[in-house]
């Protein structure tokens, strides 16, 4: 791989990722050739591919930037780009798994993994303990991701000055991005409905996975000091949970061609997101039964009618809850943008950060949101405390 100069890397850091990405999986794929030619036709090929189209390479420009506002250059632009890659890879792990685990057809617009097996094989009708062979195959798919992932992240890091700091913060964001999905899953199974229990599945799974442990791991990598380090992981909590009720959103009203995932896909499946948590705390404060009743009846009914998904979508919008939802993702947005300016990075490292919190949390976090009651979240770097409907 031909050796970055940092400031081509800032020009487009979703490129460079990428090229990065694809030279270490020609290696990769070459290691699976030599070992068996179905196994790397089957399993590695398809992580490759997944790992290598769509996705908008976020985590990666979060580290990217982080590194960059924090002083790192020249000598440590081919680590970041390294762990960069790494955090891809994770992330195709966790995306495999989410999909088989949910049962989803679609990833990206695409057929999921374990679809594309089955449909590869005739084996859709199939049962196993992992659903059918396709998702047992597309663990095995996931699980290879993750070591990849892992290979990648010690080849970067060997050896750098901070290669002991960056390794616990690659554990933590391993480690909770496991639990916040145990999490995710045990809520389905358990009918947990409150919005402390949301919010906290959603902090470990997202706002640290996708914006909190990237913006450390960059830190780290260009040796900052840890105020820095603790301050941009308050501010990627704070945006990172804004970005996943704003994904909670798009779950339910946005456009399967931009999501990926069919309509009522999350409100079938009975996940417990805020945005749902929210309108039970709402219906029950305007002693709405019917609409208690209509989320009884629907959320988490796998053959849940159109229809009937439908009338929950607009329970959502009488009640208050997209709205209030919509309010709440602005000020995190807003407080994680804050937080960031107050890092101590490079100003144009903390604008371009501050860019993609915005983008991330969609068109509406670009002003100041109209003021909320104070006791909706208190969203600290301490447990989280709710004390209105999410």
């Amino acid at each position: 791989m031909r050796v970055c100069d940092p400031f081509d890397v800032d020009q487009d850091v979703r490129a460079t990722v990428g090229e990065c990405l694809g030279h270490l999986l020609e290696r990769r794929l070459e290691e699976a050739e030599a070992i068996d030619p179905v196994f790397a036709a089957d399993i590695a090929d398809r992580v490759a591919r997944f790992s290598l189209t769509g996705g908008r390479r976020l985590r990666a420009a979060f580290l990217w930037w982080a590194m960059r506002g924090c002083g790192g250059g020249v000598s440590e632009t081919p680590r970041a780009l390294g762990v960069a890659a790494a955090l891809e890879l994770i992330q195709t792990c966790a995306l495999i798994h989410d999909d088989v685990m949910d049962g989803s057809p679609l990833r990206r617009g695409r057929p999921a993994v374990h679809v594309g097996i089955d449909d590869q094989y005739g084996t859709a009708g199939r049962a196993s303990p992992c659903g059918t062979f396709g998702g047992a195959a597309a663990v095995l798919a996931g699980d290879l991701a993750l070591a990849w992932a892992d290979d990648a992240f010690a080849e970067a890091v060997r050896g750098a000055p901070a290669e002991g700091r960056a390794a616990d913060v690659w554990r933590a964001m391993r480690t909770e991005m496991v639990a916040g999905q145990y999490l995710d899953l045990h809520g389905q199974v358990t009918n947990a409905t409150s919005a402390a229990r949301a919010v906290r599945s959603a902090v470990l799974k997202t706002a640290r996975y996708t914006v909190a442990h990237p913006l450390a791991l960059g830190a780290v990598l260009a040796d900052a000091p840890e105020e820095t380090v603790r301050r941009l992981r308050a501010a990627g909590r704070s945006a990172g949970l804004a970005f996943q009720l704003h994904d909670d959103l798009r779950g339910a009203f946005g456009d399967p061609a931009s999501t990926g995932k069919p309509v009522g896909e999350d409100l079938r499946d009975g996940k417990a997101t805020y945005l749902l948590a929210v309108a039970r705390d709402l219906c029950a404060r305007d002693r709405d039964h019917a609409g208690l009743r209509l989320l009884d009846e629907v959320v988490g009914s796998p053959h849940a009618r159109a229809e009937d998904v439908e009338r929950v979508l607009e329970l959502l919008d009488a009640c208050g809850a997209r709205e209030l939802v919509s309010r709440r993702v602005r000020e995190l947005c807003d407080r994680g943008v804050d937080e960031v300016r107050e890092a101590g990075l490079s100003r144009d490292a903390a604008d371009r950060i501050g860019g993609l919190l915005r983008a991330a949390c969609g068109p509406g976090t670009a002003g100041r949101p109209v003021p909320v009651a104070p006791t909706a979240v208190r969203d600290t770097a301490g447990p989280v405390l709710i004390g209105e409907a999410r």
